[in-house]
């Protein structure tokens, strides 16, 4: 479990979010403040339709929100932080088909030279399980490897917080509870922060330091349980 003392990776301070204007304004978020201490797990859990996701991309720098501020080790951002990375639920579509697995974990790394890629790619590689499947394409694999070569794509960039919205959520049962366990033993050595939004109460509570429980749109923090 989390260690209370320890300083904040990441700070919520009163985001909310509203899409649109007018009549056609829509507010998927109210006012919503939460800390996610540095080398924890946090959960975001909550119905569909509240907002998750939104707060999701918010915290990634990927949109910015309508008022309020998300801060990364204290310091407020406007764009995707460099030590964050992010897996998304749908890794059909967030992997590359025409680049084999090596290529589609060395693809956010081109700003290295080939042999840095290529060791740091073999490491995110070995982490996930998938050592010698390097020179497969993404449709020869299964859906959860899939979702690991997502995950192990993330790893490489060597993020300090990584952030996952439903990343378990298109894989069966069976092959859900491999990727949470998956996911436990990478936080325990990597000692990364992670967050992850689900909309399931049980996979929170297994792997959460922190569960912070949204309520109904527009989402805002009904209770937060350590």
């Amino acid at each position: 479990m989390g260690n209370p003392n320890r300083g904040h990776a990441l700070a919520v301070d009163r985001v909310r979010h509203t899409y649109g204007q007018g009549q056609a304004a829509f507010e998927a978020l109210g006012e919503i403040s939460f800390e996610v201490p540095a080398g924890s797990v946090a959960c975001i859990v909550g119905e569909s339709g509240c907002g998750k996701s939104t707060l999701m991309r918010i915290m990634a720098g990927l949109i910015r929100p309508s008022d309020g501020t998300v801060s990364v080790r204290g310091t407020p951002i406007d764009d995707v932080p460099e030590d964050m990375a992010m897996v998304f639920q749908d890794y059909g579509r967030s992997l590359f088909p025409w680049l084999r697995i090596r290529q589609n974990v060395e693809f956010p790394l081109k700003h290295l030279d080939r042999a840095t890629r290529r060791e740091r790619a073999a490491e995110a590689l070995e982490s996930v399980g998938l050592t010698g499947h390097e020179g497969k394409y993404p449709w020869e694999l299964s859906g959860g490897m899939q979702q690991r070569v997502a995950i192990a794509r993330a790893l490489a960039v060597n993020p300090r917080i990584l952030l996952m919205d439903e990343p378990f959520a298109s894989v069966d049962a069976q092959t859900r509870e491999g990727l949470e366990d998956l996911l436990l033993e990478i936080h325990a050595d990597l000692g990364i922060t992670v967050v992850l939004v689900t909309h399931d109460i049980d996979e929170s509570v297994y792997l959460a330091d922190r569960v912070i429980a949204l309520g109904k749109s527009p989402g805002t923090v009904l209770e937060m349980i350590d």
